[in-house]
């Protein structure tokens, strides 16, 4: 394993039932103005939006809206929750939804405290910003673990890029397994095998070497796999709810990254063909992985064995051919719970777009095979 030094700062309310309590514990401790923040009509749908309002209003805050962030969240919608924030004197945000929302309020929470633009501080100047306004998340939709981490994925239209920001931690995350009920289903699988692809991007790093991070790492992956079999089966099992809720945490508080310089080249590709189709996230490394994996044969074999065996046990003659069988029970999983494996299902047929998409995706360091755009362009290509 690499050094490191490890300080986890989000403080987490886990289990069914515990929004409410969790909720108003919470917000004894915060200012009066509260930005709450949301998605899709979902939340008042479900009547989970009036019982929040409720029990802020119980809490003696005054409640701001910010609705209507959609999945990609755009630069500009960040821009429209910072003018917020300083028009309302905003001394909270409470974000409640999946990851879009979350990371959405992330950088708010950064731009709000800024003169600057943050995008063009980062990717320009390369610095970062120190201030934030406080924060907290409730999750409806797990999968990306975006409550656990300060990283956010920001579409900028203009640029035509979908690519990371470093914004605020949470204060703290609500895991309450009921509230993932107020999403469909498509949403929840979708979310989960993010978690997998987490898991996956975080194993294949470097070090390549057999370290104590990986070991849990595989126990993680075999619990959202067990899992994700077990509410597709049946969508009221509270259980697997929660254990797909925890094992998202798991993959991005930072305990399966401790020691290691982390791959996530899947990641960087769905991100750019996003930026230019606005695919849902976790179809989308459903159709890429097993292709580029495939192109990571060479310099992965050994670490896609030992994932083929200790995940998903199968086992060749030889450690290649045991690594290409893992990556055939990785494709037929993405096949069995309903994901798509080729971009033409998700309407995606132009190959300009997908060299576009390889044109501007960011090289990753921590890839076990450092590609070129050219090979990259191939991969996307080989999931037409």
């Amino acid at each position: 394993m690499n050094n490191f030094t490890f300080q986890y700062p989000v403080r987490q309310h886990f289990g069914k039932g515990c929004a409410e309590s969790a909720i108003k514990e919470e917000m004894n401790h915060t200012g009066t103005n509260v930005l709450l923040a949301y998605g899709g009509s979902s939340l008042k749908r479900t009547g989970l939006y009036d019982k929040i309002q409720g029990w802020l209003h119980e809490c003696g805050k005054n409640v701001f809206d910010f609705g209507g962030i959609m999945p990609n969240p755009t630069y500009a919608m960040v821009q429209e929750g910072a003018k917020m924030v300083r028009q309302h004197n905003i001394d909270f945000i409470l974000a409640v939804g999946g990851g879009s929302v979350i990371d959405c309020c992330k950088i708010v929470a950064a731009q709000a405290k800024l003169d600057a633009d943050i995008w063009e501080m980062q990717y320009a100047n390369h610095l970062f910003p120190t201030e934030f306004l406080p924060m907290g998340a409730v999750v409806t939709a797990s999968g990306t673990g975006a409550e656990q981490n300060n990283g956010a994925v920001i579409t900028n239209t203009e640029k035509k890029l979908k690519q990371p920001l470093v914004g605020a931690y949470n204060s703290f995350a609500i895991l309450d397994c009921e509230l993932t009920k107020t999403v469909p289903m498509k949403q929840v699988v979708s979310g989960a095998f993010d978690t997998l692809s987490h898991c996956m991007e975080t194993y294949m790093g470097k070090p390549m070497a057999d370290n104590i991070s990986d070991e849990i790492n595989e126990a993680v992956m075999r619990n959202v796999i067990n899992n994700l079999r077990a509410i597709i089966a049946d969508p009221d099992n509270d259980f697997a709810r929660g254990e797909l809720m925890w094992a998202s945490a798991m993959a991005e508080n930072s305990l399966l990254k401790l020691g290691k310089q982390t791959d996530f080249q899947c990641h960087m590709l769905e991100h750019a063909v996003a930026a230019y189709t606005n695919c849902n996230h976790g179809q989308g490394l459903a159709v890429i992985h097993p292709a580029l994996y495939r192109h990571m044969l060479g310099e992965g074999s050994e670490k896609l064995a030992r994932m083929a065996e200790r995940v998903w046990n199968v086992e060749g003659s030889t450690t290649e051919q045991t690594a290409a069988l893992g990556i055939n029970a990785l494709e037929a999983f993405i096949r069995e719970i309903g994901m798509p494996t080729r971009w033409a299902e998700l309407g995606i047929t132009d190959e300009n777009v997908l060299r576009a998409a390889a044109d501007t995706c960011l090289l990753m360091p921590g890839c076990c095979k450092q590609f070129s755009r050219d090979e990259l362009f191939e991969v996307l290509k080989e999931c037409m």
